[in-house]
């Protein structure tokens, strides 16, 4: 075993345990472990002995084993190193049976066994596992066979389940929720504390090279740039490079890729561990969380600290069968949001929140209004509200709004409203002074539990021939249940902000000059 193997992930994953009242005695800390990294750098071999651990020496009675894959040749790649390991130690071979027929082993000690299964997740819904793999988790097509298993877990004290990948090229799949999760556990282990998350993935942007400079300070592998073509970066996603990954066969396959797209592209999938769109996560919850300011309890909480004071506003309206926000962004970073859903779409994001929607409604973070689509009425009488408590000096909004939309509100409330496109031409400087407030720490958004699950939804697009432009990407609504409307409203914000400082008087900013 490598270093980075042993202490990087077994002594984490299998070193820290916690009593168990529900047991009686002290179980494992972590129930589920996700391992990221590229191609051939010892994910199967090392889970193979993982697995013969679980099997053998976790003093569980009639443990069951399950490994599975796209299919059971690919499940097989974990199965066949763990027989191997059996084979060449007297111990294990002496204490285990192997039934080549069903690819299984025995231990009659404790009537365990390990065994590959289909990856039909109707047919293993029966099983009680004590420990169970997923390999190449980006070949699943959704995670039916996942869930089944996770489900299974509850009559065992201490479970493990595993999944291991190389990063998937596809932005709505099972696998990038899976990626995306562990990415997220690693800057907050707060958030599941009983999953174990291992990522190494080379950075695409700056911002993913700060995070990984922030959550990793001092780690010898670290990247010292964006550049996947450069050999200081590589080991970072390879940390089995030069141990027994070959360094002349990434060499080789680089020079290849750099002159190749359909090659360059697998490259940074397969070796670079790099997600292959155009669309990247663009929030890191460890920033935006070091902008809370104060934490608020509710939103009524704020609205005294705020009453008077000046602020742009941003408005993003969905259809009527959606969400809908409204910010507003004060002189000092301060943060205002409104929400609205209709009550309709309250079990459609209950899941995908684990129940905190239904939460943040009965809180007050989300008004929530009557029947199948949203109350424009109250969301007009809300706004009017806000431009009688704030000095409101612009709104900007989404052209898809619609005219009747701010003519309803320039009617009620007489704000000026601008309108505006989330376009790169427009979007690119609002999103850049988001990445630089939120690190200069220069919001104060209270805790604002909507905004913090909008922020981690985020993403943002660039165009291949001009990567210094972006925008931010709206989910698939249907299959993803994320939203991010409150963050196209706070760019709207920030646009406005910045168009009034690019508006103002020289005199303002410089004063006089008397000669």
């Amino acid at each position: 075993m490598k270093p980075w193997q042993e202490f990087e992930i077994v002594r984490p994953l299998f070193g820290e345990v916690q009593w168990s009242s529900e047991w009686g005695r002290y179980v494992r800390r972590y129930r589920t472990a996700t391992i990221v990294m590229s191609r051939k750098n010892g994910k199967s071999a090392l889970v193979s002995g993982i697995i013969l651990y679980l099997l053998v020496g976790d003093d569980e009675e009639s443990a069951e084993i399950y490994g599975a894959a796209k299919d059971t040749k690919q499940a097989g790649k974990v199965f066949e190193p763990a027989l191997r390991m059996v084979q060449l130690s007297p111990v294990l071979a002496h204490r285990l049976r192997h039934i080549k027929s069903s690819r299984r082993l025995i231990d009659e000690q404790t009537a365990s066994q390990f065994e590959v299964i289909s990856a039909d997740a109707d047919a293993q819904l029966g099983h009680n596992p004590h420990g169970f793999y997923l390999d190449e988790v980006l070949s699943q097509p959704d995670g039916s066979l996942w869930t089944a298993m996770r489900t299974a877990v509850g009559a065992r004290a201490q479970p493990l389940l595993i999944c291991m990948t190389t990063e998937t090229n596809e932005p709505v799949s099972f696998g990038a929720d899976m990626i995306d999760e562990a990415e997220r556990i690693v800057e907050d282990p707060a958030r599941a504390p009983h999953a174990f998350a291992f990522v190494r993935k080379m950075p695409r942007a700056q911002d993913e090279l700060d995070r990984l400079a922030r959550l990793h300070a001092d780690h010898p592998d670290l990247p010292v740039s964006l550049d996947v073509w450069d050999e200081a970066n590589w080991k970072w996603a390879n940390p089995a490079l030069d141990d027994f990954l070959s360094r002349n066969a990434l060499r080789e396959e680089a020079l290849e890729a750099r002159n190749d797209r359909k090659k360059e592209n697998s490259f940074r999938q397969f070796r670079a561990n790099q997600r292959v769109q155009t669309a990247t996560r663009y929030i890191s919850l460890d920033l935006w969380d070091s902008n809370i300011g104060e934490l608020a309890l509710n939103p009524a909480w704020m609205l005294p600290r705020l009453e008077g004071r000046k602020c742009w506003a941003g408005l993003d309206l969905s259809s009527k069968l959606d969400m809908t926000a409204w910010c507003c962004l004060f002189e000092d970073g301060a943060l205002w949001w409104r929400y609205w859903a209709p009550e309709s779409v309250i079990p459609l994001l209950n899941d995908p929140t684990g129940g905190a929607f239904e939460q943040w409604c009965d809180d007050g973070w989300i008004t929530v209004t009557d029947g199948d689509t949203i109350d424009y009425e109250q969301v007009y009488d809300d706004i009017e509200t806000d431009c009688n408590t704030f000095a409101i000096e612009q709104c900007i909004y989404d052209f898809w709004s619609g005219e009747p939309v701010r003519q309803a509100v320039v009617e009620r409330t007489g704000l000026d409203m601008v309108e505006s496109k989330t376009t790169y031409d427009r979007m690119t400087e609002p999103m850049k002074e988001l990445t630089r407030l939120l690190k200069v720490r220069e919001f104060r958004h209270f805790g604002n539990p909507v905004s913090r699950w909008m922020a981690d939804n985020l993403e943002g697009k660039t165009p291949r021939d001009d990567p210094d432009r972006i925008r931010p990407v709206k989910p698939d609504r249907e299959r993803s249940g994320k939203r991010i409307d409150g963050m196209p409203a706070l760019l709207f914000a920030i646009d406005g902000r910045q168009r009034a400082e690019d508006t103002s008087s020289v005199y303002e900013q410089q004063g006089l000059m008397i000669l």
